[in-house]
């Protein structure tokens, strides 16, 4: 491995991040700060106030001249280092450059208190950034082989991120050779993870055997009475274990367990579970617990809002789906014969507890279906993890609990992140239904149930990416990659014959839509949505394209 360069503006993570990624790939890490510091028996600030900026760029050229020129190194640069002209051509010419680009808001929080940021110190440091920012943001790109969002709350799937690029990189210039997986996150360890919603925030836990630990349900409920919902399928396998970790901590606990399946996701359900609640006297103060898949996620969410306009609940998926998926974002319902999560509400939990070993009794079926979701994430927001479920379809096919975690953790990362710069759906949010105007015709044309909601996704992200290129937004080469991973993740390419008019009455019905327009979310390229409509003519090619 080459030498690895990390630029970006103060406070973006190359330190932390540098240290991490040194140790992954058996190289030396370095921070040039910290090495002027060390050579001048000073300190950062020191040097800027005493002997100006114009010195410390002076002692940096001459660091970073002799760094880049060692071998197997890490090296984290200061904000500033691309500002010489010198420092960019040595950083381009002798490894590779990693731009960590994050956001002015993102710098303000991290860098609040320290006193160690010279330029920070004035009496508005969020117009001394954007200044920063837009002087220095041409110059990282203008060097920069990979450019990774620091947005997301987790360093180590960063981490793995940009090792699957750098592995990519250097495999495109090497003949004869093709991506291997890339290595996944510790099976063993938990991952922490925040939904940034302000007072509504709330963490995700994701990890093995964490319904083995009787005080994290517990420390999420505030109320002493608590009501788990949950299914046939599921109860047998979990439930006594939840209760038992409940009533240890004091908890008075009440269980509604309904029929399994899609076709049970309507108002007879939820009325169960407000017949459970009142002949159990629960108060404002009581806690649901969705213990299940997607559909007791939705049902649940869905009475926690409605039962005394609004109780606290928490979810833990069962699926992978759910992990992946539904049980982030609080979207709360039940479906319509007429339409698929047509009555519902927006409605955060209190947490999200994905316990990865549920996975172990997940049906192959069930495995498959979830896999959709992760496609889609891919798919539409992050053309480097695309890759990596292409490269690692296998091991997640075949359960690899490492590179699950993986595929779980950067899932939520993606919907956490949507969610919180559009939680009810008013524009961005609608990316994350790629696939589902097709799919969601299907679930319904077919009755619920028939299929599952992965698989008439998974089959929809196939008909969307072919509608995309019709549309003239990707290649046909984009269109067989969509179509070979779906199909490698065990899920149906070919769309039932519903006829076209029954097609196109059930895309009518759709959150989506506006005026009666059929609205849909497309690939614009691989990696990056397009909300758009389509020309009929066109829909009905890729409709007979399909069924």
């Amino acid at each position: 491995m080459q030498n690895v360069f990390l630029v970006g503006l103060m406070g973006a993570g190359k330190t932390t991040i540098g240290r991490i990624l040194a140790r992954k790939l058996g190289l030396r890490f370095v921070d040039s700060d910290h090495e002027i510091e060390a050579r001048t028996g000073a300190s950062i600030p020191w040097i800027f106030e005493i002997e100006g900026e114009p010195s410390f760029r002076r002692r940096e050229a001459e660091v970073i001249r002799e760094l880049t020129g060692q071998q197997d190194l890490v090296l984290a640069t200061g904000g500033g280092a691309v500002l010489d002209p010198d420092n960019r051509a040595h950083l381009k010419a002798r490894g590779m450059v990693i731009y960590l680009r994050t956001t002015v808001n993102s710098i303000l929080q991290r860098t609040a208190h320290d006193k160690n940021r010279p330029l920070l110190q004035t009496a508005d440091p969020r117009k001394k950034l954007e200044e920063l920012m837009a002087v220095r943001d041409p110059l990282y790109m203008e060097i920069a082989d990979i450019v990774i969002d620091t947005g997301r709350p987790n360093v180590q799937s960063m981490v793995l991120t940009i090792l699957n690029q750098l592995e990519k990189l250097a495999c495109e210039a090497a003949p004869n050779c093709s991506t291997r997986a890339q290595p996944s996150m510790n099976e063993e360890s938990t991952i922490l993870l925040n939904v940034d919603l302000g007072e509504r925030s709330y963490p995700i836990s994701i990890g093995p055997s964490l319904l083995n630990d009787p005080s994290l349900l517990a420390r999420h409920v505030n109320g002493g009475k608590v009501a788990i919902v949950t299914n046939t399928t599921v109860a047998p396998l979990y439930l006594e274990r939840v209760e038992s970790a409940l009533r240890a901590a004091g908890k008075q606990v009440m269980s509604v367990i309904l029929p399994d399946g899609e076709e049970f996701k309507n108002w007879a359900s939820l009325m169960q579970i407000f017949d459970t609640l009142l002949a159990n006297k629960a108060d404002r103060k009581t806690t649901l617990i969705a213990l299940g898949g997607g559909v007791i996620g939705d049902l649940t969410g869905y009475a926690a809002a409605s039962y005394m306009r609004g109780v606290d609940f928490i979810q833990v998926p069962t699926t992978l789906l759910s992990q992946v998926d539904s049980s982030v974002g609080g979207k709360t319902g039940i479906n319509h014969p007429l339409g698929k999560n047509m009555i519902g509400a927006f409605y955060q939990p209190r947490a999200v507890i994905a316990d990865t070993s549920t996975l172990e009794t997940l049906p192959d079926r069930e495995l498959s279906a979830g896999l959709a979701e992760v496609i889609k994430h891919g798919a539409i927001i992050d053309a480097a993890f695309f890759d990596w479920i292409e490269a690692n379809i296998g091991l997640l096919m075949a359960r690899d609990k490492g590179a699950l975690a993986y595929a779980i953790a950067r899932s939520c990362e993606i919907k956490a992140d949507v969610v919180r710069q559009d939680e009810r759906e008013g524009g961005l949010r609608a990316i994350l239904n790629f696939g589902h105007t097709f799919g969601h015709a299907i679930e319904a044309g077919l009755g619920y149930g028939e299929w599952l909601h992965g698989e008439a996704v998974g089959c929809g992200m196939v008909m969307a990416a072919d509608l995309s290129q019709r549309l003239g937004l990707v290649d046909a080469a984009t269109v067989a990659r969509v179509r070979a991973l779906v199909a490698a993740a065990g899920l149906p390419v070919k769309a039932p014959d519903l006829g076209t008019a029954r097609w196109l009455e059930l895309m009518e019905v759709d959150k989506k839509n506006e005026g009666g327009a059929i609205k849909f979310i497309l690939l614009k390229p691989l990696g990056a949505p397009s909300i758009t409509n389509a020309p009929q003519e066109l829909l009905m090619a890729t409709l007979a394209a399909h069924v």
